[in-house]
């Protein structure tokens, strides 16, 4: 039996590294696609040279198939896209930025998410007032990821805070620039 194995190991390496991209196929994730392609190139090269191919230069042949496969795989990433944050938990949405697809109200609406995951569309209730489509928005509350609680970010520009801030800033501007004057004045008379 194991010599039959061994006169026919490029045809076990070919179904045995075609079952583990099968397997691949039905759970996607599991990294078998790597290892079912070292296999599969390893026993289609040893299947097609018509040399007598030794274990040796098979298991060679395997681990530089394998190499090459695991670069691609992780070079082009097939299952997550490189750059494309996916959402880990609801609370990574916290903080978001993204745009109104639907009106959003205290009752309605949606909004697509930029760093939003697979699926960026969310259904999503306003913190204040009416949010028209197409306006910019963060994510103040992921509320579990269901229903995201979202506010304008044109109006959170715009709150109490930023507004007491800007009288301040005048404030100084003008106790500035009065006393420049002054100083100018007390210069000019001496």
């Amino acid at each position: 039996m194991v010599e039959f194995l061994v006169d026919n190991l490029p045809v076990v390496l070919l179904a045995a590294g075609l079952g583990l991209m099968v397997l691949e196929a039905i759970s996607p994730g599991a990294h078998l696609i790597v290892i079912g392609v070292a296999l599969a190139g390893a026993g289609l090269v040893g299947m097609l040279l018509p040399l007598t191919l030794s274990p040796f230069i098979l298991v060679a042949l395997t681990l530089v198939i394998g190499v090459i496969a695991t670069y691609v795989y992780r070079e082009f990433d097939f299952y997550g896209g490189k750059g494309t944050a996916q959402t880990r938990d609801s609370d990574s949405l916290a903080g978001s930025t993204g745009y109104v697809t639907k009106t959003v109200t205290n009752r309605s609406g949606e909004v697509k998410l930029e760093d939003g995951g697979f699926a960026p569309y969310y259904s999503a209730r306003s913190h204040d007032g009416t949010i028209e489509e197409g306006e910019e928005i963060i994510v103040l509350d992921p509320g579990g990821g269901n229903v995201l609680t979202v506010a304008s970010l044109e109006a959170l520009e715009t709150d109490s805070i930023d507004r007491e801030l800007a009288r301040e800033a005048r404030r100084a501007d003008a106790e500035n620039a009065s006393s420049r004057d002054t100083v100018s004045e007390t210069e000019g008379s001496g």
